[in-house]
């Protein structure tokens, strides 16, 4: 009998148990306020998803039940693919079947043997992932230093280069200076690759902030999207020149040996970027209003969009048992622990939200404020 994994797994648990790290995949509980959600604008029960989803189960069924260069390219993956490059002013658009799966496309397609990745610290466990999978080096520098990331670009003779950060970073909830990033890429002929999961539908009146720094479109610049934030569905893509996609569709294997994503989650994206289109700068404004809300009664510093970073220096163990007592007064709040977080401080996450009714944000900040004080 095989006995290693079964010594791996309970020293593993042990392990976890010991410093407070234990995760649950547990259904969320009945609560009056969600400050833990994604759903940064509010749409998952919006009457337009709902509609498109039944459109589309109908139009579609269940799956795409195949590969995208197979037989699982449907017309709505297209249609998507169109909107979300006309949104975000891109030359064109790639979907894949999770955010995850895109970054890990394009970067270990891009990432051959002279190949150089010089990447922000705090980037997505995705990103890290993808990096590992190449076949390139991997430089990291300090969160959001580019004195130390140009020196990184300055010292390489790597035939390409790319230099990646996020948009608005997950943890912390502060935000790359792209213009910043931007002329170093063109200085050093780096192609810059900007995660913008948690800015899309945020800033740049929804459009990103790629966008709302006026660097659409840039040739030198790749977009990395996730459907399950503020476009309330599922799925993620890559917005770049025509020549990066024709390479991804060719090359990244988590678009190739995937099943392509569900109709019902593209057609519900595709509605939520028709509704941004129309809709983006009212519900961009409400996001921020939150946001502001949520840091100033908090003591914390301005957030760049929805994510706001409650820092609980007492420890994994205490930012746990704050969360589940929220959790038993009615609050769901996020809790990112050790080793999940990149500069190793417990913290809660509480995401601001368009709609959010005031008296019960005012209430579910009190229940924090009570909580962390105890």
């Amino acid at each position: 009998m095989a006995t290693g994994y079964r010594r791996l797994v309970e020293q593993a648990q042990r392990v976890r148990l010991a410093r407070g790290l234990e995760r649950q995949a547990a259904v969320l509980g009945p609560v009056a306020c969600d400050l833990a959600t994604n759903d940064y604008l509010g749409l998952r029960y919006h009457p337009r998803l709902i509609q498109a989803g039944h459109r589309a189960l109908s139009d579609y069924g269940a799956s795409a039940s195949s590969s995208r260069v197979v037989s699982g390219t449907l017309p709505v993956h297209r249609e998507l693919e169109e909107a979300l490059a006309d949104l975000l002013g891109a030359e064109s658009a790639l979907v894949f079947s999770s955010g995850y799966a895109a970054n890990l496309g394009l970067l270990a397609a891009l990432s051959r043997p002279n190949t150089l990745l010089v990447m922000d610290e705090h980037v997505h466990a995705s990103l890290h992932d993808a990096a590992r999978l190449g076949q390139g080096q991997v430089r990291f520098f300090e969160h959001n230093n580019l004195v130390q990331a140009e020196q990184v670009l300055a010292a390489s003779s790597h035939a390409v280069k790319l230099l990646v950060v996020e948009g608005i970073y997950s943890v912390l909830g502060d935000s790359a200076d792209l213009v910043a990033c931007s002329e170093l890429a063109l200085r050093y002929d780096a192609l810059l690759v900007v995660d913008e999961a948690h800015s899309i539908g945020v800033r740049g009146a929804g459009r990103g902030l790629v966008a709302e720094f006026g660097l659409a479109g840039s040739e030198h610049i790749a977009v990395t999207l996730s459907f399950g934030k503020a476009l309330a569905s599922q799925g993620g893509a890559v917005l770049a020149r025509a020549g990066i996609r024709d390479y991804l569709v060719n090359s990244a294997r988590s678009f190739i040996f995937d099943t392509a994503l569900s109709p019902v989650n593209a057609a519900t994206a595709l509605e939520s970027v028709r509704l941004i289109g129309e809709e983006g700068q009212p519900l961009s404004a409400e996001v921020l209003v939150c946001a502001q809300l949520i840091s100033g009664q908090l003591g914390l510093e301005p957030a760049a969009g929805a994510v706001q970073s409650l820092p609980i220096r007492q420890g994994s163990g205490c930012a746990r048992q704050i969360q589940e007592r929220l959790a038993s007064r009615g609050l769901a709040v996020g809790c990112f622990r050790p080793p999940a977080v990149p500069d190793g401080i417990a913290r809660l996450r509480l995401t601001a939200q368009a709609g959010l009714d005031s008296q019960v944000l005012q209430r579910a900040l009190d229940l924090v404020g009570e909580e962390v004080a105890l």
